[in-house]
């Protein structure tokens, strides 16, 4: 029986560990975007080559997760200085701050309605911020304190679906601000990003060393990784049925189908410790190392 090869994989330096590569996505450009979360900075990688890094007006902002934009830009969440933070794909970048104090945005995913959706880890809260800059901010009703809204994404259903960290538990927003949330079968899961494959959502749990995936009627399956203490982080579904995920505290990135079948392969250096991931625009798999670099992963 022939086996299909491995996917290739290769490491790029975009800096080093005291900038903290954490975000990536692609932007309209056809180019990747990462935050440098220890630095302050936003890189511009062109999949050919070419590295441009644009320091930001707070080094201590601690940019985190981007996106696309509706309006061709990248957006981010600002953790340290708790704003939102914009960059066109010319480097000019400006921020926006949230009505709540010490709100600790994290996530952050464009949602149907043209707007951006964003996660306050700290004050149990999502988000909706218009490309002009107006916010609002919802609340998590029948969510007990401290649930450490994570990650978000929107859902193949027209909602924004996002991980409650520390409530073990998967959160559905409408576009009006309804909330409505579906707790996990594993105590101590800690989900943290969440991807949606156009069906279903797919997320990981970072806590258990599992990924689920969860239906728009929020219906749950688990499938546990064979090592429990590979910490997955993020997520990102290429295709409907599969998703790609960063095992954190394995050095590893992992791919799942919607079978059960789980693949795992190892990054070149030790202890990279990636973090974001992303589909690029070149087909590869696209992932953040905070050690300084990105992997490029060819299937």
């Amino acid at each position: 029986m022939n086996l299909p090869d491995p996917p290739s994989v290769e490491e790029i330096p975009v800096g080093d560990e005291k900038d903290g590569p954490y975000g990536i996505a692609s932007g309209a450009d056809g180019a990747l975007w990462l935050t440098f979360a220890g630095s302050g900075r936003i890189t511009r990688l062109a999949p050919g080559g070419g590295l441009r890094t644009y320091a930001l007006d707070a080094p201590g902002c601690r940019p985190t997760v981007i996106t696309p934009g509706p309006d061709g830009a990248l957006w981010f969440t600002r953790h340290g200085d708790h704003r939102i933070g914009r960059v066109t794909v010319d480097g000019d970048s400006t921020s926006f701050p949230l009505p709540t104090p010490d709100s600790g945005p994290f996530g952050i995913a464009a949602g149907p309605d043209g707007a951006l959706w964003f996660t306050e880890t700290r004050t149990d809260r999502v988000g909706r911020i218009t490309v002009a800059g107006e916010v609002t901010e919802f609340g998590l009703p029948g969510t007990a304190p401290g649930a450490f809204p994570s990650a978000i994404t929107a859902g193949p259903d027209g909602a924004l679906w996002c991980t409650l960290n520390q409530a073990d538990a998967i959160g559905r927003v409408t576009v009006d601000g309804e909330v409505t949330t579906y707790p996990l079968p594993t105590s101590g899961a800690a989900p943290v990003g969440i991807t949606s494959d156009g069906t279903a959502l797919w997320f990981v749990e970072i806590g258990a060393g599992r990924i689920g995936r969860i239906s728009v009627d929020g219906a749950i399956e688990e499938f546990p990784l064979p090592d429990p203490a590979a910490r997955p982080h993020a997520v990102v579904a290429p295709a409907p049925g599969e998703c790609w995920f960063t095992e954190w505290g394995a050095n590893r990135v992992g791919r799942l189908t919607g079978d059960g079948e789980i693949t795992e392969y190892d990054l070149p250096t030790p202890a990279s410790e990636p973090h974001g991931i992303t589909s690029g625009p070149d087909g590869a798999l696209w992932a953040a190392l905070e050690t300084g670099g990105v992997a490029r992963i060819v299937p």
